[in-house]
């Protein structure tokens, strides 16, 4: 069982809350506004009130023993600095930060966060994605500057061959690191390359994005 602690309970924090509560592990939540830690109490092992700005407030709540902390305080970029620098003071490593803007961001990395997160940013641009793109695209996920992961149809021009006959990393510069069958809801995550594929299955395709479109434009 690990140890988490999430500090900020707007929508974000109480979902990571309850997300991370549900699998088992302990989650540590504090927040300066009394009816969010209400409503979150039944899904984490303690909720408290306090400002998490404060070193002593942190360790009272057991966070010195953590092994990572979600940091999401909202539009208080303040907040945010010092709730790390207080987690930092207290030996936690991975420090996962909600930001806002591209600035938070760059003084949240300038400070030695494990992570930063900008939720309205990525799914914009993943959005922007899935609407300029085929209908055969069914999802999209931003892994990094010109590099992603989409869910995608079976081309008609697919359907029946294996993967190692397709050669998509030589033709297209992609690899597909799964296949779902959408009719069952199974997932392959290692797919076998002599394995035809089928009209009901959904591929796991990672590259670039130029790369990417070009595999989704396919009949």
């Amino acid at each position: 069982m690990k140890r988490f602690v999430v500090v900020g309970l707007g929508i974000f924090g109480s979902t990571i809350a309850e997300a991370l509560h549900e699998t088992g592990d302990e989650v540590l939540a504090v927040d300066m506004a009394g009816k969010a830690v209400d409503r979150l109490a039944r899904h984490a092992t303690r909720a408290a009130v306090g400002d998490a700005r404060e070193v002593e407030t942190l360790e009272r709540l057991g966070a010195k023993d953590a092994d990572a902390a979600i940091v999401s305080t909202g539009d208080d970029i303040s907040a945010s600095i010092l709730a790390v620098m207080a987690l930092q003071d207290l030996g936690v490593k991975d420090i996962y930060v909600k930001v806002i803007s591209a600035d938070h961001a760059r003084v949240m990395k300038k400070i030695g966060v494990t992570l930063t997160v900008f939720p309205e940013h990525d799914s914009a641009n993943n959005l922007a994605n899935l609407v300029t793109h085929s209908k055969s695209l069914l999802n999209y996920i931003r892994l990094g500057e010109g590099f992603g992961v989409q869910e995608m149809a079976v081309p008609a021009a697919w359907e029946g061959k294996p993967l190692r006959d397709l050669e998509l990393r030589q033709r297209f510069g992609v690899s597909v690191v799964a296949v779902r069958d959408v009719l069952t809801d199974q997932i392959v995550t290692i797919p076998a390359p002599d394995a035809e594929l089928k009209v009901s299955d959904a591929l796991l395709v990672a590259g670039r994005d130029e790369d990417l479109a070009r595999v989704a434009g396919l009949k």
